[in-house]
């Protein structure tokens, strides 16, 4: 695949899923035999871990916005920044619903074969996250 063709799936990811919520984007962009080395804790780290853990983060975001900061590719793999924005309005890992607005970002690494996401490398900032949500405090 082309480094472009590579780029489009991952563009098709924010768009349609996180932006659009639509969750059968999921399935379409990632394989069946998906590896996430990077899984949140206490979810398998396999494509239906990955799609539920992501399903109740946009769940308990209203008018969430996601953006792609960056995108590199290289042979097979592509990398990029994300931002995303949104209002705590239903409950997140045990944390219920602030009404805060928030924001929080993340850099992945993706592998793709044959047009779908085979494995992932991910960081996000959570701490910052459960920072703004009032779930952990502050420094300072």
């Amino acid at each position: 695949m082309s480094t472009e063709q590579n780029k489009a799936i991952i563009r098709r990811l924010m768009e349609g899923f996180w932006n659009a919520g639509d969750a059968s984007v999921m399935e379409e962009v990632f394989a069946a035999d998906f590896i996430n080395h990077t899984p949140a804790p206490g979810s398998p780290p396999n494509r239906e871990g990955l799609i539920q853990t992501n399903i109740a983060i946009r769940a308990a975001f209203s008018n969430s916005q996601s953006t792609i900061d960056d995108v590199i590719t290289e042979g097979d793999k592509v990398a990029w920044r994300w931002t995303f924005h949104g209002t705590h309005t239903n409950a997140l890992m045990g944390i219920p619903a602030t009404g805060k607005q928030i924001t929080f970002a993340g850099m992945v690494i993706d592998r793709i074969a044959d047009s779908k996401i085979v494995e992932r490398w991910a960081e996000t900032d959570t701490l910052g996250m459960l920072q703004q949500l009032g779930a952990i405090p502050a420094p300072g």
